[in-house]
């Protein structure tokens, strides 16, 4: 019997030696924690939080006694819902953007808030409200980085210090319009494109006049120059296989029937005939002034076309004015 007593308390002390066993492993599983390496881990023991944070590796902890959390310490893009406002020039947009933000104290983004990604969402939201209401359209369009710069500012004061929590950086993604401002805005710029070509064109022109205006004073010189660019155009409009052909009336031929009727050949007083020499040495630098790279911006840039302006008599440079027919007495000998 003694022996038999001896055996059941043994096996009561191997029971109760497994179960403490059982109980001291558990206690021991439950207190080691593993804290990976973008983590940090937040100790509250007895629900005080403890001053310093937990790094990355194996740690210990009081099971029923301390409570850990752990705080991501990565990068966290957050979408910033589009907003509606209103800029500072009247002009209703919608403005979305992203933020770039990262926990900088585990603590205090633990303690301080409640859930630190939907706050810094609303302070975002809130911000880009009242950035678009500082702003006017143009800088909104154009100079984003000073938005972005603001937005983070604003941000920072409100989330560093008592969350911390760092703003890295916001961006703005897209700025709606209006369909109506869409369309006025494209008007404007089809406007100024046309400006501009057709201040080219009036350019353009000015220096092709100045190409014939030299031409026509060599073929002044020379009537049968006239005669060969005649001929010239003839061959090239045959080149061309048409069934009609125009052949233009020689103007030597009217200058001709002119002087046979009695016409005045001698240059009226005052129009003195320029040197050949001398006219082309000025429409070269005419054309050398033409050529030059042209820097007009606005209408009231276009040079004014020399001669123009002023009241050179008819006849000048060579060139024999036509003479008025209705005005001519007709030289009638009468009866001897």
């Amino acid at each position: 019997m003694a022996v038999r007593k001896v055996s059941l308390v043994a096996e009561a002390a191997i029971i109760l030696l497994c179960v403490l066993a059982f109980f001291v492993l558990l206690i021991v599983i439950s207190s080691v924690k593993v804290v990976q390496q973008v983590e940090r881990g937040v100790v509250f023991r007895l629900g005080q939080v403890q001053s310093h944070f937990r790094a990355p590796g194996l740690t210990l902890i009081f099971p029923m006694i301390d409570r850990m959390t752990k705080v991501n310490m990565q990068t966290v893009a957050m979408g910033v819902p589009a907003q509606e406002g209103i800029t500072q020039d009247n002009v209703s947009v919608r403005v979305d953007a992203v933020v770039y933000f990262r926990v900088i104290d585990p603590v205090k983004a633990i303690v301080n808030v409640q859930n630190y990604n939907w706050a810094v969402s609303q302070v975002a939201q809130t911000s880009l409200r009242s950035v678009i209401g500082q702003a006017d359209m143009q800088q909104l369009l154009s100079d984003r980085e000073t938005i972005n710069a603001e937005l983070q500012r604003i941000m920072d004061q409100a989330t560093e210090a008592p969350w911390g929590i760092k703003v890295q950086r916001v961006e703005i993604k897209d700025v709606s319009l209006p369909e109506g401002m869409k369309r006025s805005m494209a008007r404007q710029a089809e406007a100024e494109r046309e400006r501009r070509a057709r201040i080219i064109t009036a350019d353009g022109e000015f220096q092709a006049s100045k190409r014939l205006a030299a031409a026509a004073e060599v073929m002044a010189q020379d009537p049968a120059s006239l005669q060969l660019r005649l001929l010239q155009t003839v061959v090239e409009v045959a080149a061309e296989k048409n069934s009609t052909l125009v052949m233009p009336f020689p103007v030597e031929l009217l200058r001709f029937f002119d002087r046979a009727a009695g016409g005045d050949q001698t240059p009226r007083e005052g129009t003195p005939r320029t040197d050949l020499a001398e006219r082309l040495a000025k429409a070269e630098e005419d054309l050398a002034r033409a050529a030059e790279p042209s820097s007009i911006d606005s209408v009231k840039d276009v040079p004014p076309v020399p001669g123009l302006e002023s009241d050179a008599p008819v006849g000048h440079q060579g060139i024999e004015a036509p003479r008025d027919r209705s005005t001519q007495t007709p030289n009638v000998e009468g009866p001897a």
